[in-house]
């Protein structure tokens, strides 16, 4: 494994781990505050499905393409 594939692999769990803690820290106290009000829980699983497909496609419009960096092979 070279060096940068070692640090975006890094990066990418470094990132899943701090922002996953993150979401968890602020969603328990809205789901518990929202189970209260008589809301279902079913609403904090389906309303992050847009947003990360959202984030998704961010990342696929504006990551690395080879081909713009002349990285291309042929």
């Amino acid at each position: 494994m070279s060096g940068e594939t070692a640090f975006a692999l890094a990066a990418i769990v470094y990132l899943v781990v701090v922002y996953g803690l993150g979401a968890v820290l602020l969603c328990v106290p809205a789901y518990w505050s929202f189970k209260r009000a008589g809301w279902s829980g079913w609403w904090f699983v389906a309303l992050p499905i847009p947003l990360v497909g959202l984030l998704v496609l961010w990342w696929f419009a504006f990551g690395h393409w080879p081909k713009e960096y002349g990285e291309a092979q042929g």
